[in-house]
């Protein structure tokens, strides 16, 4: 079976939405003190006070600057790799969350594939199974010097790497990677860092897991954690894909800041300080309408824990705030024309 998924991640270059703390960490592993960092910030219109703040988001086009000026303080064609080392799952919030949450190897890659773009707009992971392997497949939707591809796919990489072991518990000694950069002179230093074997100059960078190891079940799991996790990289999804002007987007907000279902629409055209009336006029001027945006969350978290969880039915018609089992089901079909557990038992099935 193959799960290939071709849709082109869009986004603007110039809209703030990327965490600071990765240009932070570049600062670390470059040893930089607070009177060093105007040669990091170079080119970018950041100040040092802003770079040091928490909440800072940066432009896909200051992250690059930021990446080229490190590679040139750093004079180390390994930056990528000595980059690499130090991205703990921590460093990548609730999406490193969720996937250290997850039940097995594939379902967080899943996560990964899903939320990228709430840490790194401009990279995109497309997962490819077949009855062997599973084939992660990276791509920078930017146009960039050599230099910087090899180092985001060196870290990149070595990301994936630390996510595997933490999950099936041993390094991935079976995995082959292929990174199309040429054979850097420094490529002997590969397997200090990553498992498995490597490839040089080829067509595409991917990563290729034998698919059994994906299967295995993650020790560390929890899903109560993962639950947690997931609904916050909605959020951050959702803030990313919307425009924030709309009324569709104010309303999926609030849809995503309370439990599944609760918000009514009298309660939202309330917190907008408008009338019912008028959001769903504002609603249906965009091309939508509040059961609409509601089915589509709600829809999307439950074809999420029928994937991704052993729940029962029951279970997570009472997470998504339906009192009775029965009525979930009756909307589950009116959505994906298929029970729940049919549903479940065709994404299953091998």
């Amino acid at each position: 079976m193959s799960n290939h998924t071709k849709e082109t991640q869009r986004f603007v270059a110039n809209i703030p939405c990327i965490p600071s703390n990765y240009s932070r960490l570049i600062a670390r592993v470059l040893e930089l003190q607070v009177r060093d960092l105007p040669s990091l910030l170079e080119l970018t219109q950041l100040s040092v006070t802003q770079f040091m703040q928490q909440d800072t988001l940066l432009t896909s086009q200051q992250q690059i600057q930021i990446l080229e000026n490190a590679l040139r303080l750093s004079n180390n064609e390994a930056f990528g790799l000595q980059l690499g080392n130090q991205l703990t799952p921590a460093t990548h919030g609730a999406m490193g969350f969720l996937a250290n949450s997850s039940s097995n190897l594939l379902t967080a890659l899943k996560a990964f594939q899903t939320y990228i773009p709430t840490r790194m707009n401009f990279s995109r992971l497309e997962l490819i199974t077949n009855q062997e392997w599973l084939e992660c497949h990276y791509y920078i939707d930017l146009d960039v010097s050599t230099d910087i591809r090899r180092c985001l796919s060196e870290a990149s990489a070595m990301t994936l790497f630390e996510f595997a072991e933490h999950i099936v518990g041993r390094p991935l000694d079976e995995a082959k990677t292929s990174f199309t950069h040429p054979e850097p002179s420094y490529s002997k230093h590969y397997a200090d860092y990553l498992p498995g074997k490597f490839e040089f100059s080829a067509q595409h960078t991917l990563v290729k897991i034998p698919i059994h190891l994906c299967q295995i079940p993650n020790v560390s799991a929890h899903h109560k954690n993962y639950l947690l996790a997931l609904r916050q990289c909605e959020v951050m999804l959702a803030e990313l894909h919307s425009s924030k002007d709309t009324c569709q987007y104010q309303v999926q907000k609030m849809m995503l800041s309370q439990p599944p279902g609760v918000l009514c629409e009298d309660e939202a055209a309330a917190q907008l300080f408008i009338s019912k009336r008028t959001l769903a006029r504002r609603l249906r001027t965009e091309g939508t309408g509040f059961r609409q945006i509601r089915d589509k969350i709600i829809s999307q978290q439950a074809t999420g824990y029928l994937r991704d969880s052993h729940m029962s039915v029951e279970a997570i018609a009472a997470l998504l705030n339906y009192h009775d089992s029965a009525n979930f089901r009756r909307a589950f079909k009116r959505w994906f024309q298929v029970s729940p557990d049919q549903y479940r038992q065709r994404f299953n099935k091998p």
